[in-house]
């Protein structure tokens, strides 16, 4: 295994057409999902859960998201848009649903639970990589709608995170432009005394 800076300094996304079999074992996975869970958070309220999207019942899920579009589009779609989104948690051989949970609460804001989820999902991420798999965290259109969330199991109150999409790197992915730090970072300064 890697050390822990070369393992983080070389995550990169993989395109999901690029994810293929095999996905984690369950031994695997429990282990990914045990990292994914261990972030800060404050209160210890586990704000935030996960859907595990695979095999038939994400085909199906696949199914009734086209359905749903062709429904409020009054129009059958056509062959190439059908595909996309029946596949839309398919297109790996695992999808990772992160759920934000977050509600008010007496001492904890909101904000730092949403953020413990976001925690939660680079952790996902990170863990992936270490067990030598790639990931993808996207959202797309039916993380916003309250109908297709409903269809993938998740309530209106909650939020999506991300869909982790996991899988085995078909070839290697490359590298892409990193932002300098030098347009990112900057000192703090003391304030002016009154």
């Amino acid at each position: 295994m890697p050390d822990a800076i070369t393992l983080l300094s070389t995550r990169r996304s993989v395109p999901i057409p690029m994810l293929g079999l095999p996905a984690p074992s369950s031994a695997e996975l429990e282990t990914i999902l045990t990292i994914g869970a261990r972030v800060p958070d404050h209160g210890k309220l586990a704000p935030w859960r996960f859907i595990l999207y695979r095999g038939a019942p994400a085909e199906a899920i696949g199914e009734a998201l086209a359905d749903l579009i062709e429904t409020r589009d009054g129009a059958p779609l056509s062959e190439g848009r059908r595909r996309v989104e029946t596949t839309r948690l398919t297109r790996a051989p695992l999808v990772i649903g992160v759920v934000s949970t977050a509600k008010e609460h007496v001492k904890i804001r909101e904000w730092e639970q949403v953020l413990s989820g976001g925690a939660v999902a680079m952790n996902l991420v990170n863990a992936v990589h270490a067990m030598g798999y790639g990931a993808n965290w996207v959202t797309e259109w039916m993380a916003y709608d309250d109908e297709a969330k409903a269809l993938m199991g998740i309530a209106p109150e909650e939020q999506v995170i991300g869909f982790i999409h996991v899988g085995t790197p078909q070839e290697p992915p490359s590298e892409r432009p990193r932002p300098a730090l030098a347009d990112i970072v900057s000192e703090a300064f003391a304030p002016e005394p009154r």
